[in-house]
């Protein structure tokens, strides 16, 4: 299973650098060294206007020959209240700290997930990933019709069952310990915190297609435990977050090599849907104050904040999303850091 995924991601190594998205965490640069490497890179595409994916792909392939894919956030049902006074209050003095005006009522972006996906058929990209849910009627056929290779995003047996029958070509499989959003979609966020190791090997007896196990695994030790627990390969995110080419704030890079195995929690207060990350001022406040909006309007709401924190370089604004493994980061080049893993992920596999 694991080498037929490789043939037909065309990659060497089962490395895959996450899809990250916001703050440039996935620029082109990045994504192109992990593709250079010999395993896949992801351009996190989620929040991306249509014409920006068009040009990311370009920038990407303008880089490298190899393989990359791209990730999208599928719809998620969700209605604003009619009041929302509460929620831009809770924000209101973050925003006359970074010299803002003050919180208007959330804008959704005026581009739709077709119009996303429009562009990602019209990329260069062989692979594409979801997160969130299943894709919106029509789309797995417009995929399959561009010869697309399609992977969904599974935090429970059942959801990675519910995907193999929608015709997903492979399952990453989502850990408790990942960093950033939770994909699941079948039932509460709460029921299903299964941990990485726990949840791969349940997957793979479940599933006849090709798992990728995806959380808190950051070195050479953990890609080979995922793999001999029946993993074809492994997504390694916040790894990725500390090198030179991710193109997060200077301030995030340091709060996660400075983080805690313990300190990293789930939080609604950024985006309304739970994530993890490192706990900071705007997350204790907004919490706080218990007037946090459904995704995604409460992540339109905080939009403006985050923009303007990563312009100033403050992470006490930011959402710093990371992993339970943070404490395993290693500051370096994503070519090193390739180069490591390789190297790890072998030493480990042999011994």
């Amino acid at each position: 299973m694991a080498h037929d995924l490789l043939t037909r991601l065309r990659i060497d190594v089962p490395i895959i650098q996450a899809p990250m998205g916001g703050s440039n965490a996935t620029p082109p640069a990045l994504i192109a060294a992990v593709s250079n490497a010999g395993g896949l890179g992801f351009l996190g595409a989620a929040y991306m206007p249509p014409e920006q994916i068009v040009r990311e792909c370009s920038a990407i392939r303008a880089l490298t020959e190899r393989p990359f894919a791209i990730n999208l956030f599928v719809p998620v049902p969700g209605e604003m209240p009619d009041d929302t006074s509460r929620a831009r209050a809770s924000i209101a003095a973050l925003h006359d700290e970074l010299g803002l005006r003050a919180p208007g009522e959330p804008v959704l972006p005026a581009f739709t997930f077709d119009e996303q996906l429009d562009a990602v058929l019209a990329s260069d990209a062989p692979i594409f990933s979801y997160t969130f849910g299943m894709l919106p009627d029509g789309a797995m056929e417009r995929l399959e019709q561009h010869g697309m290779f399609v992977v969904g995003t599974a935090t429970t047996v059942d959801e990675a069952i519910a995907l193999e029958r929608a015709g997903v070509d492979a399952i990453a499989a989502q850990g408790s310990e990942a960093g950033a959003h939770r994909g699941s979609f079948l039932r509460s966020f709460e029921s299903s915190m299964v941990g990485t190791m726990a949840l791969v090997p349940q997957i793979v007896s479940a599933v006849h297609v090709p798992v990728i196990a995806a959380g808190g695994i950051m070195d050479g030790r953990g890609i080979a435990a995922a793999l001999r627990l029946g993993a074809s390969a492994v997504a390694l995110g916040t790894a990725f977050l500390v090198t030179d080419e991710c193109g997060v704030a200077e301030s995030y890079k340091q709060a996660v090599l400075s983080a805690r195995d313990d300190q990293t929690r789930l939080t609604r207060a950024f985006s309304g849907r739970p994530a993890r990350g490192i706990p900071n001022r705007a997350m204790t406040q907004i919490e706080a104050a218990d007037a946090i909006l459904p995704y995604p309007y409460q992540n339109s709401l905080t939009r403006a904040m985050r923009t303007e924190a990563a312009k100033q370089d403050r992470a006490e604004y930011l959402s710093l999303w990371a992993g339970q493994g943070a404490r395993l980061a290693r500051r370096m080049s994503a070519s090193k850091l390739m180069e490591r893993l390789i190297d790890e992920m072998r030493a480990g596999m042999s011994a």
